[in-house]
């Protein structure tokens, strides 16, 4: 009885302050790893092999088109993410509210699982596809003179998708955009929620706030498996948002064909492009994202939850 009063009493943190704090974090690894993104983005587009490595691309860049295009695409990814991490962390409080046990207020392994895949779909379906075929467009273009290049701006290429293939141009890459995203935020928040506890001793709503380095550690460590899982994802994704259909005929028909067409042209190892990249910008920025996040979560843990009269 006791034990169950204690957890009748336990308060949890409301999704609408998870949201605020995913927001907070988000903007602040956009604004640090943007270049990583950048050279991600390139290296998963180059057919030719022009770039030799991270290095070689990031100096090619900088050489042929200024050090300010390894920041090219900062607004829509800064808008991306801090929307994308808001709506991430508010709808897997949501439901993982609505799958706890009834009786216990536990919340099991699966249905964290769940939680997560279900986060990862939505924002990928609401934010992520249209926010990065946006970004990878301005992305992939390449040169100095901003009059020659067919896109202005976010709001430019938007536009110009939309007029030239319609709004589902926005939404090309959707399938492996969800897998990638689902797959990624269930083991990103059942990872971190392990780490939290396995090495500090945390668990959400016991009012103990981590440290920042804490903070950091959980969330690199939590973010550095799904890159790896869901490579092939994320390169096909690029390849298919990157596509026109002002070109003519699409060179790939959706997931399953450019996973088939790249692996037999280009090679199994091919459907990891840009995997160094993506294990410097995750997890780092994983880090940094939780670093935020968990101090504003703390902020709240500290006043009505550690705080609070008994």
């Amino acid at each position: 009885m006791a034990e169950k009063g204690k957890q009748d009493n336990k308060k949890m943190i409301p999704p609408y302050l998870k949201a605020i704090s995913g927001s907070l974090g988000g903007f602040m690894e956009a604004s640090c790893l943007q270049p990583i993104d950048v050279i991600k983005t390139r290296l998963q587009l180059d057919h030719s092999g022009a770039y030799k490595g991270i290095i070689h691309c990031s100096t090619t860049i900088g050489k042929s088109e200024g050090v300010r295009a390894l920041w090219k695409g900062l607004t829509p990814f800064a808008t991306h993410l801090t929307l994308k991490y808001a709506l991430r962390m508010g709808s897997n409080a949501v439901l993982q509210g609505a799958l706890k046990d009834a009786e216990t207020g536990e919340l099991s392994a699966q249905a964290r699982l769940l939680s997560g895949f279900g986060a990862g779909v939505l924002e990928a379906l609401v934010i992520v596809t249209p926010f990065e075929v946006v970004k990878i467009k301005l992305q992939q273009q390449r040169g100095l003179s901003h009059e020659l290049l067919k896109y202005k701006g976010p709001v430019h290429c938007a536009h110009t998708i939309v007029h030239e293939e319609g709004v589902r141009g926005l939404w090309a890459g959707t399938s492996p955009t969800v897998m990638r995203n689902g797959t990624n935020q269930a083991a990103m928040f059942t990872a971190k929620n392990a780490f939290d506890g396995l090495l500090w001793n945390k668990h959400e709503g016991d009012g103990k706030v981590l440290q920042p380095y804490q903070s950091m550690i959980s969330g690199f460590l939590a973010g550095s498996a799904g890159p790896v899982c869901t490579g092939p994802f994320d390169v096909v994704k690029t390849r298919l948002m990157a596509q026109s259909r002002s070109g003519g005929e699409l060179k790939y028909k959706g997931m399953f064909h450019a996973i088939s067409t790249i692996y037999a042209e280009e090679g199994l190892l091919s459907l990891w492009k840009g995997l160094i990249p993506r294990l410097m910008r995750i997890p780092p920025g994983q880090a940094i994202m939780w670093t935020v996040a968990d101090q504003v979560i703390g902020l709240y843990e500290r006043r009505y939850i550690l705080n609070a009269p008994s």
